[in-house]
């Protein structure tokens, strides 16, 4: 059969051309179409993640940003702040409708306060920190105690089954934060030298009483008799004594001003130095006393053997230079402690 010129088909050309060791198209599309994927891929999530990075960063910065989202908190008239830091200090029976404010003017003004007090404190007993100033000091004392343990009041009530929020356990540890104002400033101002005893009742009246209060409102919202047990006693001790913490933490040089000041200054006799010897002097005047007479009765008894015994000796020069020494001695110490010298 002939063939003609042009008459060639796709199969016999496709057939001779892929005849050899060469890889076939098919299997190098494919590996190029998985790199493709895997690069279009990559991009996607690069992407992606860039873009929602983006999302939640303009987010938070809204956030801090609008104050609006704050106002509700701060905004509250002054008198309302006066009655609830009078009614922090009244207990209350535990009932269901007693009402928690979500509110923090008021116990961040109590807490600048205490921080006032607090640094106060610490200028007047002379108290030093190793890193840092006194004023972050007090920062970081005031705040770290209210939030942090408002914080773990939060994790025990949802441990206990207690129904409270955290805005109102800011709120409520905050207003009961200022019987510690009272109890300082009072404890810094009034204070008997040497004697805790005001300070005790202080403690005892005003602590007491706003820690009846916490405690009547966590008991109000808890149910279960251990459940209250173990929240109200936590925070009862951590009230209570974080009050004796800032007193006897910063209160040492307080007593001993408080002491002077009551102690009327007594003018004191003029002491004649030369006439009042020093108890010290005297036993110094004594050893040297007894040293000059020794020196005395050595000195004289070699006068007499070189009296009795004119003979010349080898020795004699030196002895002759050893006494007058002796004697220069004697003389020397004997003017300066006002004795009668020494003849030879």
């Amino acid at each position: 059969m002939e063939v003609m010129d042009g008459d060639e088909s796709d199969y016999e050309t496709n057939f001779t051309e892929t005849d050899g060791s060469t890889t076939p198209p098919q299997s190098k599309g494919k590996g190029d179409f998985m790199a493709g994927m895997q690069d279009e891929m990559r991009q996607n999530v690069t992407s992606y993640m860039w873009q929602k990075g983006q999302q939640r960063a303009q987010q938070v910065f809204n956030l801090y940003a609008n104050i609006d989202l704050l106002r509700p908190y701060f905004d509250v008239e002054p008198h309302e702040v006066r009655q609830r830091l009078l009614m922090s200090l009244v207990p209350q029976k535990p009932t269901s409708r007693q009402t928690l404010h979500r509110e923090l003017y008021g116990p961040t003004m109590i807490v600048l306060s205490l921080i006032a007090i607090l640094l106060f404190q610490m200028k007047t007993s002379g108290h030093t920190v190793q890193e840092g100033t006194l004023m972050g000091s007090a920062f970081g004392i005031c705040f770290g105690y209210w939030v942090g343990m408002s914080g773990f009041t939060w994790f025990l009530a949802n441990i206990c089954n207690t129904r409270i929020s955290l805005l109102q356990l800011l709120s409520l540890l905050g207003y009961a934060m200022f019987c510690h104002c009272v109890v300082l400033l009072l404890g810094t101002l009034i204070h008997t030298a040497h004697s805790h005893i005001f300070f005790y009742s202080l403690w005892l009246v005003f602590g007491g009483l706003s820690t009846l209060k916490m405690v009547s409102v966590l008991i109000a919202r808890t149910k279960g008799q251990t459940q209250r047990l173990v929240i109200c006693g936590v925070v009862a001790a951590a009230h209570l004594l974080f009050l004796l913490y800032l007193h006897f933490a910063y209160h040492q040089i307080v007593e001993d001003i408080s002491s002077m000041m009551e102690q009327p200054a007594v003018p004191q006799p003029a002491q004649n130095v030369e006439m009042t010897p020093i108890p010290a002097k005297m036993a110094v005047t004594d050893h040297l006393q007894a040293a000059v007479d020794t020196v005395s009765r050595s000195a004289k008894q070699l006068i007499r053997h070189a009296a009795a015994n004119p003979s010349p000796a080898p020795n004699a020069p030196t002895e002759v230079n050893s006494v007058k020494h002796g004697a220069n001695l004697h003389n020397a110490i004997a003017e300066r402690l006002c004795m009668s010298p020494l003849s030879i």
